[in-house]
């Protein structure tokens, strides 16, 4: 089990006080490594993050702040990283992103209709914002000749949105998602394969972690509906997404790099 030990590591995780940044924050904090959380500036704690900082303690978990789009901001919690720590990161967590969730008002756009500033926007942070981050801290751990890069991507990577899984939620128009969310997602995967190439010289491995549907609060008539698409015949928890991200972030996938490690259920394989 000494594979996936990470007492001698310093993790990175990017969109922390989010949907799943706790989940990869916890993943890394049980197996022993030291973590910083970084979130956007005015982001408020969560009683996710505030759960964990009470449970292993300020020694082992600090927040800082950056706009994952701003250069100076990732530098400044990169100096912060190695003034707590003592050492630049070895792992670093890609989370941070935009994702479009049916608006709680019903409204929405046609497809027609999509500003493109929306589209813009969601390109900037799920995928210029990905590659700043990694230019700021891979460079990093470059410098030192070590480090796991996890770039956390999706299965609409692969597929296209079924727009069915929504149309039972009222809305006029219906809720489809964003176009630029499964692009950016897409992008995700060639930077990950590309980073991957570039770093590899340097003993940085480069991968993509891509959930699919995981549990948090959607309406019964949706979990059904995406429920009967997933050969496991349900959606990811939390539980589910720890194993496949320790096992890249750790020494037991050293020989492992440019990879998308698809955690949905089954759901690409039709």
């Amino acid at each position: 089990m000494q594979l996936f030990n990470l007492e001698d590591d310093i993790g990175v995780v990017t969109g922390a006080l989010g949907k799943l940044g706790p989940i990869w924050v916890e993943t890394l904090l049980a197996a022993g490594a030291r973590v910083l959380a970084l979130d956007r500036p005015g982001t408020p704690e969560t009683p996710a993050f505030q759960d964990l900082q009470a449970r292993f303690g300020s020694e082992r978990l600090a927040l800082a702040f950056a706009d994952v789009c701003r250069r100076p901001e990732l530098e400044a919690a990169l100096d912060r990283c190695g003034h707590i720590f003592g050492n630049p990161p070895t792992i670093l967590v890609n989370n941070a992103g935009i994702d479009a969730p049916p608006a709680a008002d019903g409204k929405g756009h046609r497809l027609e209709d999509i500003p493109l500033s929306v589209n813009l926007r969601i390109l900037e942070v799920n995928a210029a914002g990905l590659f700043l981050v990694t230019q700021v801290f891979g460079g990093a751990m470059a410098k030192a000749h070590r480090g796991s890069v996890i770039n956390i991507g999706s299965l609409y990577a692969s597929v296209s949105p079924d727009a069915r899984f929504y149309d039972h939620i009222p809305g006029d128009p219906p809720f489809i998602k964003p176009p630029a969310y499964g692009a950016s997602k897409a992008a995700v995967l060639n930077l990950t394969k590309y980073l991957a190439a570039h770093l590899a010289p340097y003993g940085v491995r480069v991968n993509a972690l891509s959930p699919g549907g995981v549990l948090g609060g959607q309406d019964e008539e949706f979990q059904r509906k995406f429920c009967a698409r997933v050969p496991l015949g349900r959606m990811a928890t939390a539980e589910d997404l720890r194993g496949p991200l320790l096992f890249l972030a750790s020494p037991a996938s050293a020989y492992v790099t440019g990879i998308n490690l698809k955690g949905d259920g089954g759901f690409t394989v039709w």
